[in-house]
């Protein structure tokens, strides 16, 4: 149900490689809570680890895999009942940790639910449950890996050797470069390098096509071809100019397509392309370099003013969205302060997006707390809470809850370069410093920022509960 958006670092105005998803969800109150991992779950501290036994690692949903070598401290935002929503769970573990930067920068963004055809479930039908899925993608991966494409290669491995329960797409990069990664079937993949000048925007259906599987920039399961010509998934199978999508996916469903021609048309106004195609270009050149502003207005994105008004069902931002974030990794910073994540705790469509470095391990309070039920010390229940008095009366309020964080977020954007620069001139006298001023600078506008929704929450019931109209 999520919709991604990412970037080479010459198609955005900064030199920045940027990786940005909606999480979306089938209810509007799905708690998210931040966390650091300063060890991963294999960790094991006294042997009194119950996730390790005899030097294999058991994920939550049942994943077995050999402990990894490996151990590095990543940030991660996990569903607060995440066992609750794991189709397969064997207790209380690390589960849908959805997005995190580990200390190596390789950022992970997991996932993009996809749909598998008829015909290439049948030819390899995806396991019942546990394998490799989106409830331990990044918890698998974020720990063990130092480059991007070293996760490609090792999520590709494991999903061979292991299998699916689940067809995903999962978004991968580093400082360098970015890789978009499709589960087709149990045991069959295909990864993609973002090209540096162009962007990709992923929705719920199958996206690779038109692709050279002899391309280095091409990666794949072994015998992907041999496999999709003898199961007859493609009509005229071409290796050199290949239809993953078609293979094993469902193209042309307007829930999936309506999204990727409306975001298209956003940052690529200029090229005129029909709605409801079955399948939109892999990769696109932005008329204009990209800014995370730009990033935010698709992830905001509504049909409103084009030809799909009142027509297509399924926008691109929705009040649904449990979480969003845009990942930013930038080449030009000191290696600790590389990643910096853009963060909205409920739906951006009511709610700003918080610029938190990735070395942040302090984590306020009430952005730490789980659980779905309403608490007033909860940051999400802050913003979630501020965003759903405005259905009061949906068309005052709304248009000034949106105002207070388009605000806000201009005001963000402002202090962004001059922070940068601070931060590199502290890094280069004493690195110890720049890390714990960018550790302090993101606790503490995570602080300021719940304060403000706090604050606006309590302005707006006082002119509900004052207001006799």
């Amino acid at each position: 149900m999520c919709t991604s958006l990412m970037a080479g670092k010459k198609a955005t105005c900064d030199g920045t490689i940027l990786l940005s998803r909606n999480e979306d969800y089938t209810r509007n109150n799905w708690n998210k809570y931040m966390i650091f991992r300063p060890f991963p779950e294999y960790y094991n501290k006294q042997d009194d680890n119950a996730a390790v036994s005899d030097n294999v690692w058991t994920l939550g949903n049942g994943l077995k895999v050999p402990v990894p070598q490996k151990m590095y401290r990543y940030n991660a935002m996990p569903d607060a009942a995440g066992y609750e929503e794991a189709t397969y769970a064997i207790g209380r573990r690390f589960f849908f940790e959805e997005r995190g930067i580990n200390e190596r920068n390789v950022a992970i963004s997991a996932t993009n639910s996809l749909t598998i055809n008829d015909n290439a479930s049948g030819a390899d039908p995806l396991l019942a449950s546990g394998g490799i899925a989106e409830s331990v993608i990044p918890t698998l991966l974020l720990p063990q890996v130092e480059s991007a494409k070293e996760a490609v290669k090792l999520l590709g491995r494991y999903v061979e050797k292991y299998g699916a329960s689940e067809v995903n797409g999962i978004l991968i990069g580093d400082p360098d470069e970015s890789w978009y990664f499709e589960i087709g079937s149990c045991h069959h993949w295909i990864a993609v390098k973002i090209p540096e000048d162009s962007y990709l925007v992923v929705a719920n259906g199958m996206r690779v096509h038109s692709v050279d599987l002899d391309n280095e920039d091409v990666l794949h399961s072994k015998k992907l071809f041999k496999f999709v010509c003898e199961h007859k998934l493609l009509e005229a199978p071409d290796r050199h100019n290949f239809n993953f999508a078609e293979a094993f996916g469902i193209p042309g469903d307007p829930y999936n397509v309506d999204r990727i021609w409306l975001a298209q048309k956003i940052l690529t106004p200029s090229l005129k392309q029909k709605s409801r195609e079955c399948q939109y270009p892999l990769f696109l050149k932005p008329d204009k370099k990209i800014h995370v502003r730009d990033v935010m207005n698709v992830l905001r994105a509504t049909y409103k003013g084009t030809e799909l008004e009142g027509i297509a069902e399924r926008p691109i931002g929705v009040d649904r969205t449990a979480e969003s974030h845009i990942m930013v990794l930038d080449p030009k910073m000191p290696q600790e302060l590389k990643g910096l994540i853009w963060q909205v705790v409920s739906t951006p469509m009511g709610a700003p997006y918080i610029p938190l470095y990735s070395v942040m391990d302090d984590i306020p309070h009430g952005f730490s707390l789980e659980g779905n039920q309403y608490s007033p010390l909860s940051a999400y229940w802050s913003f979630r809470g501020l965003y759903s008095l405005c259905e009061v009366n949906h068309d005052e309020y709304r248009f000034l809850v949106e105002k207070l964080w388009r605000d806000y977020e201009e005001q963000s954007f402002r202090e962004y370069e001059p922070i940068r620069e601070t931060l590199m001139k502290i890094y280069a006298s004493d690195p110890a410093a720049a890390i714990d001023f960018a550790k302090r600078y993101s606790t503490g506008i995570a602080y300021q920022t719940v304060g403000i929704a706090n604050k606006e929450r309590d302005l707006l019931m006082t002119k509900i509960t004052s207001d006799t109209q």
